[in-house]
């Protein structure tokens, strides 16, 4: 099991939910306080950033990937991600 935390503006943790590596994280983010919109990744109201803990994350999606971010960022979508190892990390929405 990985965890999912979201953390304030200092980066201390605020919640934390567990996720199961290659899962999609939309019902961990919802607990987490992220908006969703579409689940495609077209409309990008799920975009969060990464505080800690992005190698524990799959690579971006083509449709990441279409909305402009790159690897260089810390930002995501989470209804795009999935968690391929296991880890903690820090989300901040």
């Amino acid at each position: 099991m990985a965890k999912l935390a979201r953390v304030d503006e200092n980066g201390k943790i605020e919640e934390t939910v567990e996720a199961s590596l290659d899962e999609e994280l939309v019902d961990q983010g919802e607990k987490l306080g992220v908006a969703f919109g579409c689940i495609d990744g077209r409309c990008g109201s799920c975009r969060f950033e990464v505080v800690e803990g992005m190698e524990n994350l799959t690579a971006l999606t083509k449709n990441e990937l279409d909305a402009g971010m790159t690897k260089d960022e810390p930002y995501r979508l989470l209804c795009q991600c999935k968690i391929k190892k296991e880890g903690l990390i820090k989300i901040r929405v």
